[in-house]
């Protein structure tokens, strides 16, 4: 089993592929960005960040269509993948990378606790990875940053 991708490794592989990074958070709330930013240089790579908790404002900040919310609700990997998407425009970044989901404790909108969407734009196109978290909301909001951090390690190779 690889070893686990750090922020600062990612960071340094950003910078040397002359890449950027910003990142939109719902459910992980700012940790994906505060994972980021603990690494000194940072902003070398790093551009910014969008915690758009409230689903109107994955509308307004990030662009999400309306549309999709309304008839998929905020935990989709369509959702996460237009996160994706709108940051990385919206920052100017060659890759968003994006995290929605359910921390917990109860369901939101029929979606069940730990049920968590990431996604990562970039110059080669979009992914998304579907998770089933455990643990209780705290377990289930350090998972996903854990994941994205894998998920974005896979995308820049």
């Amino acid at each position: 089993m690889r070893a686990q991708a750090t922020p600062a490794e990612l960071l340094d592989r950003l910078v040397a592929d002359g890449a950027s990074l910003a990142t939109a958070e719902s459910l992980t709330g700012g940790l994906l960005g505060a994972a980021f930013t603990a690494v000194a240089g940072s902003s070398a790579a790093y551009r910014g960040g969008v915690v758009a908790y409230a689903t109107d404002l994955k509308v307004s900040l990030l662009g999400v269509d309306a549309g999709l919310l309304a008839e998929r609700g905020p935990v989709d990997p369509e959702v996460a993948t237009a996160m994706a998407l709108g940051v990385r425009q919206r920052c100017a970044a060659s890759y968003g990378l994006a995290s929605t989901g359910v921390a917990g404790p109860s369901t939101q909108q029929g979606a069940p606790v730990g049920l968590v969407y990431l996604a990562v734009a970039g110059p080669a196109g979009t992914r998304v990875r579907e998770l089933h978290l455990g643990g209780d909301r705290a377990a289930v909001r350090t998972a996903a940053v854990h994941a994205a951090l894998d998920l974005l390690a896979a995308v820049l190779g």
